[in-house]
């Protein structure tokens, strides 16, 4: 068969993502914080873009009350924006500065400080394990052999305050001999916090039971070296005896053991704390539950007005122009993409209130099974559009800040037909085990046996999965002898 070259016509449609389009995809996902800094940063960049006084532009109150009264919707306008030729025809300015101030939808400024970080948490911050132990080395005796070597040991201990690497391994790396090194260990392994440089939790049990009293070293050393999987274990009649001990004895010892710190590096841990600052506000006001955008810090957005001449005139270079004209197409879309992300989220706000009101009003256990699909029907847009706009969310609620993607979870139905949400059970679930008796706990099928007589039915694999994902240890591990 012979080749040859051909031309042919093809219809088709494709779905093609501009850059304005991805613009507005990534600011669905973006959180309060993290679009503001966007925005700042495009008020850098674009020189058509302004951040608005807020004193200058307010809604007029007679419009407000009168759109109140008909019962319409703050700040929502049509989701069909007219394209023009003429990229400033392309938004309608009175009405988006009407509505971008309307305060029906706005959070505004919080009228008070409570949700603000304590003034404490703002400080410098705080000495880690590395600077603590190097302090501790400065002020000891050492030569500059040991303190040398010292750094490099202080170099490999993790923030939990364990050894990395192996003595052969320092060894190695330093050029010292075995000898040398263990004898500058022994010396770290006395600093403070106690067990800090331990290789294993055996070893640093050991190195804070070596600083209580004498009496008490040898049964707790012996528990350690030879029974520490016993412990584990709650084998506590073995445990006694084998040290030749009344039980009574033996768990007053293994009480003092499990009051040892496991990780000595944990008082001086520098992970900060990380606020969260909620996207959504649903309060309830009188009778009636109201969602209110946490807009703070977020720039009002306007057109500078000496660039918005230039583009409506006709003369000018064509380079300038050509410029100008990009920039301000590219200023009216991020406009009208904060416009719409924040449309978007009052709206999937508004629906999951109007799902889980129940829960706003009772609690977590009466939180409803819903899935995504529910919203969008609601709301009339897409799956992986209200997906987006959960991403990375969160809502304050009388209950507690929750991330929006919280409240789409499975369900189980009840025996008398009403359905449950996974998260309203875990809460059961959580609640049954604190309200248990330490020293008989209730096992996975005591648990599915309790929320039967709730009517609540699921199989005992199911609690252990829901006890697991919650960090909840067993009920042989549970249980407390004293």
């Amino acid at each position: 068969m012979a080749l040859e070259i051909k031309q042919s016509l093809k219809l088709s449609q494709q779905l093609v993502l501009t850059p304005q389009l991805q613009q507005a995809i990534k600011l669905l996902q973006l959180s309060q914080l993290e679009l503001v800094e966007h925005v700042e940063q495009e008020l850098l960049e674009n020189p058509l873009l302004e951040e608005e006084d807020r004193s200058e532009n307010t809604s007029s109150k007679s419009e407000l009350e009168s759109s109140e009264a008909e019962g319409n919707e703050p700040n929502l306008a049509s989701d069909q924006t007219k394209e023009s030729e003429n990229p400033l025809e392309q938004i309608d300015w009175e009405n988006y500065l009407n509505n971008y101030n309307d305060p029906g939808e706005r959070m505004g400024l919080l009228s008070s400080n409570e949700d603000l970080p304590n003034y404490e948490n703002t400080l410098a911050s705080r000495e880690n394990l590395f600077e603590h132990l190097h302090w501790q080395l400065q002020m000891n005796n050492l030569d500059e052999a040991e303190t040398k070597m010292g750094e490099i040991i202080l170099g490999a201990i993790d923030e939990d305050g364990y050894l990395q690497e192996s003595v052969e391994e320092l060894s190695q790396s330093s050029g010292e001999c075995l000898d040398f090194v263990e004898h500058v260990l022994e010396k770290i392994q006395q600093f403070d916090p106690p067990g800090v440089g331990a290789r294993n939790l055996q070893e640093c049990l050991l190195l804070q039971i070596r600083q209580l009293p004498k009496g008490q070293q040898a049964p707790l050393q012996k528990i350690v070296q030879e029974h520490l999987n016993d412990l584990e274990q709650r084998n506590y009649p073995k445990i006694a005896k084998s040290l030749k001990i009344s039980l009574e004895e033996c768990l007053h010892l293994t009480k003092i053991i499990q009051e040892l710190e496991p990780k000595p590096g944990r008082s001086y841990s520098t992970g900060e704390t990380h606020y969260i600052t909620p996207d959504v506000y649903i309060r309830k006001m009188g009778d009636e539950w109201t969602v209110l955008l946490n807009e703070d810090g977020l720039p009002r957005l306007k057109i500078n007005k000496i660039y918005r001449s230039m583009a409506e005139s006709r003369g000018g270079k064509s380079q300038e122009k050509d410029y100008v004209q990009e920039k301000l197409k590219s200023a009216l879309w991020l406009i009208r993409s904060i416009h719409q992300r924040q449309r978007t989220l009052y709206k999937t706000a508004k629906s999951i209130l109007k799902f889980q009101k129940d829960f706003f009003e009772k609690g977590i256990n009466y939180l409803k099974p819903m899935i995504l699909r529910d919203v969008a029907e609601d709301i009339e847009m897409h799956e992986s559009t209200v997906s987006r706009v959960t991403t990375n969310k969160y809502v304050h609620t009388p209950h507690g800040i929750f991330e929006l993607k919280y409240f789409f979870n499975s369900g189980f139905a009840g025996r008398e037909g009403e359905h449950l949400a996974s998260e309203s059970i875990k809460n059961k679930i959580k609640s049954l085990v604190n309200q248990e008796n330490p020293k008989k706990p209730l096992s996975d099928q005591g648990i599915a046996e309790a929320l039967k007589n709730s009517n609540i039915d699921i199989a005992r694999r199911t609690v252990a999965k829901y006890r697991e994902m919650m960090g909840i240890l067993p009920s042989s591990k549970r249980r407390q002898f004293y």
